[in-house]
C-alpha cells in the first residue's frame, strides 16, 4: 500500500498515530512505527526536559521514522522544542493550532518535514503557502481540539484545493480498515488515527480514560470549551454538562485551561497511577469513534489490521 505519504515519510503503511497530548508517549509511538506506520509523540503536555527524554526513549525502541506534535499556541517554548526534536532525530514536526512560520525554515534546513493540522480549506491553503510538507484534514468527529466541518466533505475539499501539491492525510472518526479505504477513495494519501490508539496497552492514560472509551457510545462525546477555552471533543460528563448549561462561566484560552488545572479536572500528562482523577469530571479527549471501540488491542495489531482490511476492501471493489 504505497502512497505519496509513504514515500515522503519513508514508511510501509499510510497509517499515522495522532500526536495526542498525554497519550502518545514513547511506547505507543514506537509500536506504531515498528508495525510499519508512523508514530508521533504528543508533546503538548510535556516540558522540554520530558520531550527530550521521550524522544530518546522512542529512538531506543525503534529505528523507524517518527515525529513530534507540538502545540504552537504556546510559542515561548516552541523554538527550543523544535530544536530538541531535530537534535533527537525526529523526521517531522506536527504543528497543532496554527502554522508556525518562524520555524518552518529551521526544520527544512535540518531535513525535518512540517505537518499542519487543518480543519478548513483556508487552513490548508495557508499551510501550503507557508511551506508545510503535509496537511492533515481533521474533521469534527475527531477527539481533542477540533473544528466544525465533518471529515467526509472536508477531505475531498482540501484535496481539490491543494491539487496534488502536497500529501493530504484524513483524520476524524477513522478507526479501522474501512476508514482507511474510504479516505484513500476520497483522495487522501493516508490516515491520522487518535482515539482507536488510546485503547491500546501501550498508550499512556490517566485513570478511567481507557475505560471511558470502551464504555462510551458514538453519542458519548461532546464538543466543549470546558477544559481549555477552545473547542475540544471530549467524553461527556458532569463538567461538560455544567458548562453547556452555564456558558457564562467559561473563560477564554488559556485562562480556562488554568481553571481546569487548578480545580483538578484535567490531568493529561499523568498516567494510570495519577491520584485525584474523578472520571465524572475529568477531561478525556476522544472522538466519535468511541462507539466502535470495545476492547484494548496492541497498537501494532491495529496498524496491520487496518491495512489488511483496507487492502481486502480495495481488492473486492476492483473485482466488482
Amino acid at each position: 500500500m504505497k502512497t505519496k505519504l509513504t514515500e515522503l515519510l519513508k514508511i510501509e503503511y499510510p497509517v499515522m498515530l495522532a500526536g495526542m497530548g498525554g497519550v502518545s508517549y514513547s511506547a505507543v509511538t514506537a509500536a506504531v512505527s515498528n508495525a510499519g506506520g508512523y508514530g508521533c509523540l504528543g508533546a503538548s503536555t510535556m516540558t522540554s526536559e520530558q520531550l527530550a527524554s521521550e524522544i530518546a526513549a522512542t529512538r531506543s525502541l525503534t529505528s523507524k521514522p517518527f515525529g513530534v506534535d507540538l502545540l504552537t499556541a504556546f510559542p515561548n517554548d516552541l523554538l527550543r522544542n523544535v530544536e530538541l526534536l531535530i537534535e533527537g532525530g525526529a523526521t517531522t514536526f506536527v504543528a497543532g493550532l496554527g502554522v508556525p512560520r518562524q520555524v518552518i525554515d529551521l526544520c527544512h534546513q535540518h531535513h525535518v518535514l512540517v505537518i499542519s493540522m487543518c480543519g478548513k480549506v483556508e487552513h490548508a491553503r495557508r499551510a501550503l503557502d507557508a511551506g508545510c510538507d503535509v496537511v492533515v484534514a481533521q474533521g469534527t468527529e475527531a477527539g481533542g481540539h477540533t473544528g466544525t466541518v465533518a471529515t467526509f466533505p472536508l477531505v475531498p475539499l482540501i484535496v481539490d484545493a491543494l491539487d496534488g501539491a502536497i500529501p493530504v492525510v484524513a483524520a476524524g472518526g477513522i478507526f479501522d480498515g474501512r476508514g482507511l479505504a474510504a479516505s484513500l477513495a476520497l483522495g487522501a494519501d493516508g490516515v491520522w488515527v487518535g482515539t482507536r490508539f488510546i485503547a491500546t496497552p501501550e498508550a499512556r492514560a490517566v485513570p478511567g480514560f481507557k475505560e471511558g472509551i470502551l464504555e462510551s457510545r458514538e453519542d458519548g462525546t461532546v464538543i466543549s470549551r470546558a477544559y481549555t477555552g477552545k473547542t475540544m471533543r471530549v467524553l461527556r460528563n458532569e463538567k461538560t454538562d455544567l458548562y453547556e448549561a452555564t456558558p457564562s462561566l467559561l473563560k477564554p484560552f488559556p485562562d480556562q485551561l488554568g481553571v481546569s488545572l487548578s480545580d483538578g479536572t484535567f490531568h493529561l500528562g499523568g498516567d494510570a497511577n495519577t491520584p485525584g482523577v474523578d472520571p465524572e469530571r475529568e477531561g478525556y479527549p476522544a472522538g466519535q469513534a468511541v462507539g466502535a471501540i470495545s476492547t484494548l488491542i496492541p497498537a501494532g495489531d491495529i496498524v496491520r489490521g487496518m491495512v489488511a482490511e483496507a487492502e481486502q476492501i480495495i481488492a473486492t471493489l476492483a473485482k466488482s
